[in-house]
């Protein structure tokens, strides 16, 4: 099966597989941050010191969720950027796990789970967006 046809969207435009065929697709690690809600340890990923030009897209289903020139170095110990890639790529939920009040981001196309998003960012954004390094790709760019 060819890649296009694993990741075809259903008529609605969204990647749907059952959780077989994501714990088939995806690494443990992957699956249990993107599919099960999890969260990466602090400094886990490489991809918090990743700081050549491309595209992060979504480890699932491949969407491009954000790009390098939007990352910054929050201190957080994950990829933080200032905002998506593209205008809808990337949705809102709210999280009230943990007797915390935070909100959720996710891939729009798959609904894989990224991380979060909150309100203390750079200029000229003010956001945040605190992602596991785990539910990303990264294409450098050429």
């Amino acid at each position: 099966m060819s890649q296009e046809q694993e990741n075809s969207p259903t008529a609605a435009g969204k990647v749907v597989k059952s959780d077989a065929e994501w714990r088939e697709q995806l690494s443990p690690e992957a699956y249990r941050v993107a599919r099960k809600h999890g969260t990466e340890r602090a400094f886990a990923s490489p991809l918090n010191n990743e700081k050549r030009p491309g595209l992060f897209s979504c480890v699932c289903c491949g969407a491009p969720l954000f790009k390098s020139s939007d990352k910054f170095d929050s201190g957080t110990g994950w990829p933080s950027f200032m905002r998506s890639a593209e205008d809808g790529q990337v949705g809102e939920s709210e999280d009230n796990s943990f007797f915390m009040r935070r909100t959720e981001v996710h891939c729009a196309k798959c609904e894989a789970h990224l991380g979060h998003v909150f309100p203390d960012g750079p200029r000229p954004t003010g956001l945040r967006y605190c992602i596991n390094g785990v539910a990303l790709k990264f294409e450098p760019e050429g």
